[in-house]
Formats: structure tokens, C-alpha cells, sequence
């Protein structure tokens, strides 16, 4: 097969998928639609690719690669609904909804993913009176596989599997979000033993607006954070200290010490140790979404999993011991989050309350045995593995995860029958 003259080689932000194909860069709607319909009438396939956040091959192409970042635009500020082209960037989308007095009611630790691709995978924050990004979601408009505009919203029956489509179902042109008046968060973050932590979790999930913890391997410390929506921003961080905590320790400093230990991997536990007790507690006001977000420099793979909440003490259980029987030392804190149920059909917290327990390693590290075992320990719990993180499920055992699934085949059969759409990650975790 000859490449086209077109073709670009792409790469994902964790550098664990990579590929070459046709290049589709649509101006507008209509644009979309046409490249659509005639890809579908020669027999071709289109993969709509956002930023390249996704760790799993969910936007890899393999005949041509249809990028939005010019369907860019904000569309309409109706009151609380706010409607943007699907190309747009969440840090983008962040400064618009702080000029109108808005902000999305929860967001996850980055920003730098487009909106749709933010959407078609659950991304998610922490916070058991929200859910994913995806559950803000109010209209989607999508070009289908026959090249037609439509339009869904909470009216429609396609409606709960558009709204986390996987990128199956279409092309994402636009979305409407229901969000909320701008606010302030108080965050507070110290250095907390994991026993004290666990012990009183509940209590802390339940007493605050969001809550999150990152332990250390190795150590029974962990780092607990935990924020509140306050009505004044009071308490600004100094320019110096967030650069000095967010850029310099979180990014500079932590490269330097991953990079040490992935050379000497028995420096590991005394490095986790120095950094669950260096790290100082802190307490600060500033824009919801800048507490939420932050700057992600040093590159890792990452599998994160979804269990019941009540699952939780079973997996932090178990997961020193798998830890201690790994080849190779785990240099990244586990983070612990939470969020409440929604009704999106491949949301992973569909029908329940949720803790997420992410794992990383280094770029480079070995992390094989590290995520199968994370996820034969969650699987038996009825676990669901972050559409956008590595995992090694299949359609066959996902369907008893998902009590809807079979209804999200259903429509994609009526959407995209001839499977315009698919790649090689969707055909192994739908089906062909």
C-alpha cells in the first residue's frame, strides 16, 4: 500500500501508540460532513483525534486522521448552557466560561485535552456530588456515517451513548454544556499517614465538595487533598511558592528523581520516602479551575481504574503486596479519587458511586506486570478500566461491567453499520 503524500506520523502524550496516515483538517461543519461522506463511500476509515492524551490506541488511525483544532470557536452562551465547537482545548473553554461568570462544575488534574475528546472518554475529576465531564453534557451535534448533521440531546434515545461515545459513533462538530456560576476554591493539601487517611475517608468524602489522595509505594504516607467552594479568593498563592510547588517540585525536581531512579531502581524507596514527608502542607484560595488543573510535564504511562467506593479497602489492600512482587520498582504516587453516579451508558460510573485508583510509571519504566496485576485485583470487583488508559480488556468480558452495553452496540450498528469509524483499540473493546 503507497502512503499518501499527505500522510503524517502522529504520537500520543504517553509515546505508547504512534501512526502513520492521511491527514483531514475540516474548516466547518459542512466540511466535516463531505470528508465524511465521500471516506465513507470509497470504503474508507476516519479517526477523529483530539490532543493525544489517551494512553490506549483509542485515537489511533489507521487510514486517515481527521483533526478539529480549527472547529475551535465558542457558539452560544444561553444562561448556564454554554455551547463550543468540539475542537476546543478545556483551558480555552476555562478563560471563556471565567469571562461569562461561569465555570464547569468539576474538572479533571488537566486541561490541555479537547472538548470532545474530554467527553468520549469519561475524562473525570473527584467530587461524590459530580460525576464525569461527560455528565454536563446537555446537546451533542455529531456527523454520523452517512455524512448527516445531527443533533442529540436529552430528548433523544441515542443521547446516553453520544454522550460517551469513544469516538464509535461519529464525528463530534459541537457540544452544549449545562455548567454553573463561577467559584473559588479553597484547597488544602498536607502530607497525611495512609492508615489516617483510610480510616477516615468516608467521613471526608461525604463532608467535602471534592477529595482526593496520593500515596507513596513503599511508605505509609500518603498526600491528602481536599477542597471547598468559599465565597471570597482570600488566600492567593504567592507567584513564587506556585512556582516553586507546581513547576519546580512537581515537574523539575520530580523528573530529576524519577530519572535517578529508573538508572538505580533501589534509590526508589528512599526517594518516595523523602517526598511524602517533603512535600508541606499548604492552604490556598484561587479559581475553581486552577485548582483543579495543573501542569503535567514529566511523561508516564497510566492505567487507572474504576471500582465500587466500597471496593476501595480491597484494592489498597491488596496493591503493596502486588507492589512487592513486582521486577522493578514503582516510582509514582497512587491516586485515590471519587465521584458520584451518572447515567451515560460507558461511563465508568454508571449506576454508582465511584473511587478511581490510578497507577503510573516512569516513561520507559516497565509497568507490564504493574497494570495486569492492578487489574486482576479490580476486574473480580466489578472494576471499569478508563477508556483512555492503558488497560487489556476485551468486549467480551466489559459487557457484564456495563449493564447498557449491549444498548450502546445497538446504536452504534444503526450509526455506523460499516464501521467507518472503528480502529483496531474499538474493535477489541466493542467488538467488529
Amino acid at each position: 500500500m503507497t502512503t499518501p503524500v499527505n500522510a503524517r506520523r502522529w504520537t500520543n502524550w504517553g509515546l505508547t501508540h504512534e501512526s502513520v496516515a492521511e491527514v483531514l483538517i475540516p474548516g466547518s461543519i459542512d466540511e466535516v460532513a463531505a470528508m465524511v461522506a465521500g471516506s465513507a463511500e470509497a470504503g474508507r476509515r476516519v479517526k477523529l483525534v483530539g490532543s493525544g492524551h489517551s494512553f490506549t490506541g483509542i485515537a489511533v488511525a489507521d487510514d486517515q486522521r481527521m483533526l478539529l483544532h480549527r472547529l475551535n470557536q465558542l457558539i452560544s452562551v444561553d444562561g448556564p448552557l454554554v455551547t463550543v465547537q468540539a475542537g476546543m482545548e478545556l483551558s480555552t473553554l476555562n478563560m471563556l466560561l471565567a469571562q461569562h461568570g461561569l465555570a464547569m462544575p468539576n474538572l479533571g488534574d488537566i486541561d490541555v485535552q479537547t472538548v470532545a475528546g474530554a467527553i468520549s472518554t469519561a475524562t473525570h475529576g473527584t467530587g461524590i456530588k459530580q460525576a464525569t465531564i461527560a455528565s454536563c453534557v446537555e446537546a451533542v451535534t455529531l456527523v454520523t456515517a452517512s455524512g448527516q448533521v445531527e443533533r442529540y440531546d436529552t430528548g433523544s434515545p441515542e443521547f446516553e451513548a453520544v454522550r460517551v461515545g469513544l469516538g464509535a459513533l461519529g464525528v463530534i462538530v459541537d457540544v452544549t454544556l449545562r455548567c454553573v456560576p463561577a467559584f473559588t476554591l479553597l484547597a488544602v493539601e498536607r502530607p497525611t499517614p495512609l492508615p489516617e487517611i483510610l480510616a477516615g475517608v468516608q467521613e471526608w468524602i461525604d463532608g467535602n465538595d471534592h477529595v482526593e489522595f496520593f500515596w507513596y509505594p513503599y511508605t505509609e504516607m500518603a498526600q491528602l487533598k481536599i477542597n471547598n467552594r468559599v465565597p471570597e479568593d482570600d488566600r492567593p498563592l504567592s507567584r513564587f511558592r506556585g512556582w516553586l510547588d507546581d513547576e519546580f517540585l512537581a515537574n523539575t525536581v520530580f523528573r530529576l528523581v524519577n530519572q535517578i531512579g529508573q538508572r538505580f531502581p533501589g534509590t526508589v524507596p528512599t526517594f518516595n520516602a523523602i517526598a511524602a514527608r517533603a512535600l508541606s502542607a499548604r492552604t490556598y484560595t484561587a479559581r475553581s479551575d486552577r485548582v483543579f488543573c495543573g501542569s503535567r510535564q514529566v511523561r508516564f504511562t497510566e492505567m487507572e481504574y474504576e471500582v465500587p467506593r466500597e471496593a476501595l479497602p480491597e484494592v489498597l489492600d491488596a496493591l503493596p503486596r502486588l507492589i512487592d512482587t513486582l521486577p522493578f520498582k514503582v516510582q509514582f504516587p497512587v491516586e485515590v479519587r471519587f465521584t458520584g453516579p451518572d447515567e451515560t451508558w460507558l461511563s465508568h460510573g454508571y449506576g454508582r458511586e465511584s473511587a478511581y485508583i490510578a497507577v503510573h510509571q516512569f516513561l520507559g519504566t516497565g509497568y507490564e506486570p504493574y497494570f495486569r496485576g492492578m487489574e486482576a485485583i479490580c476486574e473480580p470487583l466489578g472494576g471499569r478500566p478508563h477508556w483512555g488508559k492503558m488497560h487489556f480488556r476485551t468486549a467480551d468480558d466489559l459487557r457484564p461491567a456495563y449493564p447498557r452495553f449491549d444498548d450502546f452496540l445497538a446504536v452504534r450498528d444503526r450509526l455506523d453499520p460499516a464501521r467507518v469509524f472503528t480502529n483496531e483499540y474499538l474493535d477489541r473493546v466493542l467488538g467488529k
